[in-house]
């Protein structure tokens, strides 16, 4: 169930709103095996662990699409709106990965709604996300997400 669910009229006047933090998810290695198979992206420092000990990061580390494809399931945890027909990720404004997230470790997302705009049939938002690393200073990701609600 999402932190804050609210109507149709009640999202137009969110500009601004801080939506709060989800939990902590823990990355594994199954994860990231998972979407290097879907993604067909194979390099090393995402699925070899022996490899990966020697390299850069010290550890095998997630993907940074797949750090941000978790956006999706954390807005679930934090938004969404009611009493609309159809609800659609927009896109993404900008995006930073600016600290790999090493297997093991433990993220969460927060967002604010940066603006409300009307558009034919709906609203959309844009969300400031910041998926973060816990114990770490710097987040893995910066993003402006976009989203679609339709009357």
């Amino acid at each position: 169930m999402p932190n804050l669910v609210v109507d149709f009229d009640t999202l137009l006047t969110m500009s601004g709103k801080d939506l709060g933090t989800t939990d902590y998810r823990e990355i594994t290695q199954q994860q990231i095996n998972l979407f290097a198979d879907a993604t067909d992206d194979q390099q090393w420092i995402h699925v070899d662990p022996e490899r990966a000990k020697d390299g850069p990061f010290g550890a095998p580390i997630a993907h940074g699409f797949l750090t941000l494809s978790l956006i999706i399931p954390f807005w679930g945890e934090l938004f969404d709106v009611d009493g609309v027909t159809t609800k659609v990720n927009y896109g993404l404004d900008k995006v930073r990965f600016t600290s790999p997230v090493k297997v093991g470790s433990k993220v969460r997302m927060n967002g604010s709604i940066a603006e409300v705009t009307e558009v034919k049939g709906g609203a959309q938002i844009k969300v400031n996300a910041t998926i973060e690393i816990e114990g770490q200073e710097r987040p893995a990701v910066v993003a402006e997400f976009l989203a679609r609600f339709y009357k």
